[in-house]
């Protein structure tokens, strides 16, 4: 049989309906769509596929249930190493993972390895409500900072060994970056709240609204009877430019404009925290957070909104699929432009301080391409006397987050690079005994997918810890 040379389109809302709602915009496979896509895999002997995936789920081995059209088979080969595929299948980069090694992908394109493991946690979500088995209890209890990716996947791998686990999360939903960075219309929030519930059945324990380092410390954790803990605290710490005008009203971080919509409902008329919504908005970044941010703020009625990105789209670091969603649904492009100064004007009419302005436009710098920095990117060179005006009411900083601070204040004796990550060894071992560390909280802000290999690397690091203590 002649092998289809394209992977099959992902069915979508169209860009024009899209723009005005929340609801999802990758509509998912069907199961006859899902089918003639496996079909394409050639199950390589060598599976390179596998060795790009960072938490390495059996790729071939799951496809190869969906050729027998046993969905719920494909499932629980893909629930051995990973716990968050419904996820995993719509957020990961896959094109630069698992299918950028397909062997398909050398002649043709890759097998859509993401839409396939989508439609099969999907399946099983939507079928399966039978009981889970909870292993028998090994006696031992570990400690999860953090309800993101890597603390899900941690929590999850340890679970599944008897140990009795407790998540604290310092919001009032368990997600993390799941639930107040990624909008609704890419990840749907009862599909992480699903995925959350699932961890519950298997004993963990998920408490909300603690603060470690606030509410409790690392220390007194161990002093409440946990012989391990895992810190997955995520990198919540926004950048920004420093550039006049940043103390503007009408100036975002991204991560604050991505939580009060996500999270907080702030769009809400009612909302005690509510955003400025409406008018014309320059996002500046041009990475998946930046995507998101653009296509929120056009959902929630802009005019008009940038992206302003200091290199050429060849440069740009979102995901394909994303750009092409954003450009689909109108937002505008400012390629090699750099902000200078955010513009505005004082508010004599405040009386709580009549120093506070609000944002009228941003200036912005033309650049070009120069050479190769240390990462091999060409480096943006100012091009001088470029400068012109952006009409904006509202500025959006999207250009990367650090970890927050708060656990290394006060956790004594935890090594932190120059970056404010937490410095860990083999097995996400920190300098602290029995303390490991992955994710965001590590690295800085990086994919999903990745922080959840941390996790589970980590989870076998404190297993053997533990088994051997």
């Amino acid at each position: 049989m002649a092998i289809n040379p394209k992977k099959h389109e992902m069915p979508t809302q169209e860009p024009q309906v899209r723009a005005h709602n929340f609801k999802e915009v990758a509509l998912g496979y069907t199961e006859d769509i899902a089918f003639e896509e496996a079909t394409r895999c050639l199950n390589c002997k060598n599976r390179p596929c596998v060795q790009g995936c960072p938490v390495n789920i059996a790729i071939p081995d799951f496809i190869s249930k969906m050729k027998e059209k046993d969905w719920e088979g494909a499932y629980q080969v893909i629930s051995q190493t990973s716990s968050l595929p419904a996820v995993c299948g719509r957020v990961c980069p896959q094109e630069s993972q698992c299918e950028s090694k397909c062997t398909l992908g050398i002649k043709f394109e890759p097998v859509g390895i993401g839409r396939l493991e989508r439609f099969v946690a999907d399946w099983h979500n939507a079928h399966s409500d039978g009981p889970t088995e909870i292993p028998a209890p090994n006696g031992h209890k570990v400690a999860v900072v953090g309800s993101g990716p890597s603390g899900l996947t941690c929590a999850g791998d340890l679970a599944k060994k008897g140990y009795k686990v407790s998540i604290f999360e310092a919001l009032h939903t368990a997600g993390g970056v799941l639930v107040y960075g990624i909008p609704e219309f890419r990840l749907p929030k009862t599909i992480v709240a699903k995925e959350v519930e699932g961890l519950k059945k298997l004993g963990v324990d998920v408490e909300t609204n603690v603060v470690i380092g606030k509410t409790l410390t690392v220390d007194e954790l161990f002093e409440k009877g946990y012989e391990a803990v895992f810190i997955g605290s995520g990198a919540g710490l926004p950048n920004f430019m420093n550039i006049p005008g940043e103390s503007y009203k009408g100036v975002y971080s991204a991560n604050e404009f991505l939580t009060r919509s996500n999270l907080m409902k702030a769009y809400k008329e009612d909302s005690a925290t509510p955003i400025m919504k409406g008018g014309k908005v320059a996002v500046v970044g041009g990475g998946n957070v930046a995507m998101d941010a653009a296509r929120t703020a056009l959902r929630l009625g802009a005019e008009k909104v940038y992206i302003v990105y200091r290199r050429s789209m060849e440069e740009l670091p979102a995901r394909k699929e994303e750009v092409e969603h954003a450009m689909e649904e109108g937002i505008d492009f400012q390629l090699l432009r750099n902000p200078v100064e955010i513009l505005g004007f004082n508010n004599p009419e405040d009386k709580r301080d009549p120093r506070n302005g609000f944002v009228t436009g941003m200036k912005v710098q033309k650049m070009e391409l120069g050479e190769p920095d240390a990462k091999g990117r060409r480096r943006p060179v100012a091009i001088e006397g470029s400068e012109y005006e952006l009409d904006v009411n509202v500025v959006i900083m999207a250009i990367g987050t650090s970890p927050n601070p708060l656990i290394k204040n006060t956790t004594p004796g935890l090594d932190i690079n120059n970056h404010g990550g937490i410095i860990v060894t083999e097995g996400g071992l920190t300098s602290r005994e029995a303390v490991y560390a992955g994710g965001d909280a590590v690295t800085g802000a990086a994919t999903v997918i990745s922080a959840m290999g941390a996790g589970k690397t980590a989870a076998k690091a404190i297993d053997e810890y533990l088994s051997n203590k």
